[in-house]
């Protein structure tokens, strides 16, 4: 394996077991309003941003759909549930980025959630200190799968791409990260690897214990 000098976390589905507590929320939601196979909608909003995920859906439901109206009442639930560090974390996180650290490699998060959210979840769960930079969906025009968001990643920490690491779990993601020739580590969540997935990752994994063995130890 080559040697690499940073590595990029995507945060829900990678460091936060989020997405599906996300989906909960909007689950509720449906339930209220009478919303058809939301489930499936909302699975196809993961990894994107706000503004994509409107469009997704009003795609879906059309555009009458009052779709920042229901995203703030998802949200609400959300944070009613999960704020105050009960945001449950993947298994593996702090002794993974403890490595990375201890070995001197770069870590930054490049993430399509809201700037003030991200820092507020890696407060609470005692892990912001980890990382060199925060990168989140307001820095950039594109979200992904366009690369942009991992590219000023990369700027910001002052790394040349072919020098890190992705770690993603969503189609979405992984594709930005191929498009920005980074190489990709996919670790599925609620989506199982396709055959797009298998050629576009370096490899996928299990678990970030997995991910910290292939990285650290091989």
């Amino acid at each position: 394996m080559q040697e690499f000098k940073g590595v990029l976390f995507d945060m829900d589905g990678v460091i936060f077991d989020s997405e599906v507590c996300v989906i909960d929320c909007w689950k509720e939601v449906a339930k209220r309003y009478g919303i058809p196979f939301i489930e499936k909608t909302a699975m196809e909003c993961i990894g994107t941003t706000k503004s994509k995920s409107r469009e997704i859906m009003k795609k879906e439901y059309g555009e009458d759909f009052p779709y920042d109206e229901y995203a703030q009442e998802a949200s609400q639930i959300y944070h009613e549930k999960y704020d105050g560090g009960r945001l449950p974390m993947k298994n593996g996180v702090k002794k993974l980025l403890a490595s990375l650290e201890e070995r001197g490699i770069r870590i930054a998060l490049a993430t399509s959630t809201r700037y003030e959210t991200a820092v507020n979840q890696l407060r609470d769960a005692g892990i912001l200190d980890y990382f060199d930079e925060v990168v989140t969906g307001d820095f950039v025009e594109k979200s992904k799968p366009a690369p942009d968001i991992f590219l000023k990643a990369c700027e910001l920490i002052e790394l040349d791409v072919k020098d890190v690491y992705v770690i993603e779990d969503s189609y979405n993601g992984v594709r930005a990260a191929h498009a920005g020739n980074m190489r990709v580590i996919m670790v599925p969540d609620l989506l199982p690897p396709d055959d797009e997935m298998e050629s576009k990752a370096e490899v996928i994994l299990e678990n970030l214990e997995e991910v910290r063995q292939y990285l650290l130890y091989v």
